[in-house]
């Protein structure tokens, strides 16, 4: 898939995988299908280049973030702007919807988790988490919790049921945060070109990842779709997997000349979407062989 404008993150569709999200410095979103490489609609509204962008459960919403300092809520099928929401101080790294997409959770260089109730006209967040000492670089969210990663080292996980806070000093600046798909650990990626899996409950360290190259630059890391490998992106035009028990590396996918920004797991099948520079490629683990267009 070409796209122009520099690409900054390709998402899966939450449910079903059959649909991703490309956004980056032309200012817009882009809704593709990764397997045939079409693009399927453009939406326009930010100011500035968007940073991040997901999707509802049931495909119908999106939500954005970006340089503007804006978080958007979208509507898919007319590609209109339903609410944008203002308050934060700084760009918008991140956002994702809750489970039920009622909620939009935006996370900014000014050291805020923003919580924007969709359904309400209020223009104000309905709650703001501000523990951070630094800049947020990656939310998520599970039923009951939102998992943070920020530039001040630490990965923090709120607990809306308890109303308690569990925080992990990791020490390097953190460049993605994400739940196991069984919701036991947490996987941080940091900028000493390491990825450390922890248990959620305790902080635990269960194991470590070394071998790609991330000093500078956000990058993706994730868990496959049955839990059973790490994967990140590198600054080197890698992808890297590794065995999540035995923490060896079991491949380095050659994506192309540059830094492999993102990546996005589908949610069910063994398939992999990468986006470095202008182009998105998918990939299938049968050696993983590029499909769909490619830049």
């Amino acid at each position: 898939m070409e796209i122009l404008g520099a690409v900054t993150p390709a998402r899966c569709s939450p449910v079903d995988g059959n649909y991703c999200l490309t956004c980056g410095s032309d200012k817009t979103l882009k809704l593709w299908n990764p397997l045939r490489g079409t693009l399927l609609r453009t939406y326009s509204g930010h100011g500035y280049e968007v940073l991040d962008a997901a999707g509802s459960f049931d495909n119908s919403s999106l939500c954005s973030g970006g340089g503007d300092k804006a978080v958007v809520l979208w509507d898919v099928a007319s590609g209109q702007v339903v609410r944008k929401f203002r308050g934060h101080a700084g760009k918008v790294n991140t956002v994702q919807f809750n489970e039920e997409a009622t909620v939009i959770l935006s996370g900014s260089i000014d050291s805020s988790i923003r919580c924007w109730d969709c359904r309400s006209r209020r223009p104000e967040p309905v709650q703001t988490l501000d523990e951070a000492r630094d800049g947020i670089s990656s939310v998520k969210v599970s039923d009951h919790e939102v998992l943070a990663g920020s530039v001040d080292g630490r990965v923090r996980r709120y607990d809306l049921r308890m109303g308690q806070l569990f925080s992990d000093y990791v020490g390097s600046p953190i460049t993605c945060t994400c739940f196991s798909r069984d919701g036991q650990c947490t996987l941080v990626s940091s900028l000493d070109s390491t990825l450390r899996l922890l248990d959620k409950d305790t902080g635990e360290l269960l194991g470590e990842y070394t071998g790609h190259k991330n000093w500078e630059y956000k990058l993706d890391c994730c868990l496959s779709e049955r839990d059973t490998h790490v994967v990140s992106c590198s600054e080197d035009g890698k992808v890297f997997f590794w065995d999540l028990v035995e923490g060896a590396l079991a491949l380095a996918l050659p994506v192309g000349p540059g830094v492999v920004q993102s990546l996005a797991y589908h949610p069910t099948e063994p398939c992999l979407l990468t986006a470095m520079g202008g182009s998105v490629q998918c990939w299938r683990e049968e050696a993983y062989e590029a499909e769909g267009g490619t830049g």
